[in-house]
């Protein structure tokens, strides 16, 4: 496990791709919205405050809780959402349909989720469990270990590194992919 700024250094290197799929605006939204989503798999420690069975590096840090958190999340968002962003300025759209708001919300979520397992496969044995992220498919840990916890050179090094990429894809002259689910031009 990372810190959080390995965390959020992972998510925006996930997140990346996004520019090939929506213009400025909602490559910068995705990235912003992956980062706050980063952290989901750490709600066990939150819940093992109310739940004394939930354990670090448990169910939370697997890819089908990733998953069913980020369906559940987007359906969410989609239904309560979509109205929100056809009336706001900001997204630049007439009609943004709920089906474009699922898929960017459960992208995100997913985006965010997977980078914070992936990154916690790199660290975890060196002050925590190690992580099961395919259970109950495969139940044995997978450890990659190759990053100290806090090791200042792999967290903020990692954090430059995405930080730059996401400004060279934002200052790049291309267009986005042609899609169902394009946000915006700009």
């Amino acid at each position: 496990m990372v810190d959080v700024s390995g965390h959020l250094a992972m998510a925006l290197l996930f997140a990346a791709p996004a520019w090939l799929l929506w213009g400025r605006r909602g490559s910068l939204t995705f990235a912003g919205f992956t980062l706050v989503t980063a952290m989901l798999p750490d709600t066990d420690l939150v819940l093992r405050r109310v739940f004394p069975t939930v354990h670090h590096h448990g169910v939370t840090h697997t890819i089908l809780f990733v998953t069913v958190a980020s369906v559940v999340a987007g359906a969410l968002a989609a239904r309560l959402l979509t109205d929100h962003f056809e009336a706001n300025r900001w997204v630049r759209s007439d009609a943004i349909r709920e089906e474009t708001v699922f898929v960017f919300a459960t992208a995100g979520f997913l985006t965010g989720g997977t980078s914070h397992i992936f990154a916690d496969l790199l660290s975890a044995p060196d002050i925590a469990p190690p992580l099961t992220p395919l259970w109950p498919l495969y139940a044995r840990p997978i450890v990659i270990d190759v990053i100290y916890y806090d090791s200042v050179v792999w967290n903020f090094g990692l954090l430059a590194v995405a930080l730059a990429v996401h400004f060279a894809l934002f200052r790049s002259e291309r267009s986005p992919i042609e899609t169902a689910y394009r946000i915006g031009d700009t």
